[in-house]
């Protein structure tokens, strides 16, 4: 193996890519997202600087990609944040869970996404659309909303989705010490939305030890959103480096 070889790779192991070199398009990426408030203080103190709370306000999401080009078949979720960036609005990653190897390898690698392994489903049940994850074999997350009740704006669901958003990659170096830290952002782009509804939605959050999605309590529900899009996410940039700079 030549040093153009590897410095031309995709992914480790070289002998068995994990995943290709993206862009990724997914299509008929389907979501449940549920907003609510919480804490302030526990928002805090999930929020790296120099990044400020937009409000008390957290998304949780279950995400269904049943065809996303180089991960394949798989279901994730997690919650994130909304956030200001120096003024830009932005949603901040804060915990994701999947059920494939490859999109949770790349997400770390690339972007720096903050996944771990769980078992997360999405589906429709009579007329409640459903979202369960589960951890270590224990549910810690169960989301409901009313089906396909609302429609919501299609052009405003759009911008929304378009909106900056953030994660914090932290990579050690091979004696421990940081090699990477940096607030990566991206924004997704070619979305083609299918379909978006609006409605009732309750969420329920069991605390864990590893998989600390209650540490961010549910203090009042504001709303639930149903949609699904093509889309295509790029590669980022870097927003901040914590090893190079001070504020």
């Amino acid at each position: 193996m030549t040093r153009e070889e590897i410095l031309n790779a995709a992914s480790m192991p070289l002998a068995s890519p994990s995943y290709p070199k993206g862009p990724y398009r997914f299509i008929h990426r389907e979501y449940l997202l549920i907003h609510y408030e919480t804490d302030p203080e526990a928002l805090r103190a999930f929020l790296p600087e120099p990044l400020v709370p937009d409000g008390n306000d957290v998304y949780f999401e279950w995400m269904k990609m049943p065809d996303s080009s180089g991960f394949g078949d798989y279901e994730e979720s997690g919650c994130g944040i909304a956030a200001l960036f120096n003024g830009t609005k932005c949603n901040y990653s804060v915990m994701m869970y999947l059920d494939d190897e490859p999109p949770t390898t790349g997400g770390r690698e690339i972007w720096g996404f903050p996944k771990k392994y769980g078992v997360p489903r999405l589906r429709t049940i009579h007329d409640t659309l459903t979202g369960t994850l589960h951890y270590d074999e224990e549910r810690v997350a169960l989301g409901t909303m009313v089906y396909k009740q609302k429609p919501m704006d299609h052009a405003k669901l759009v911008e929304g989705m378009k909106k900056l958003n953030v994660n914090l990659k932290f990579i050690p170096d091979i004696d421990g010490s940081p090699k990477v830290a940096q607030l990566v952002g991206y924004h997704l782009e070619n979305i083609d939305l299918k379909f978006g509804f609006t409605g009732e939605a309750r969420l329920h959050l069991i605390p864990h030890a590893n998989c600390r999605l209650a540490d961010l309590p549910v203090r009042k529900i504001l709303y639930g959103q149903h949609f699904c899009a093509d889309l295509t996410l790029p590669y980022g940039e870097v927003l901040h480096d914590y090893l190079t700079e001070t504020k």
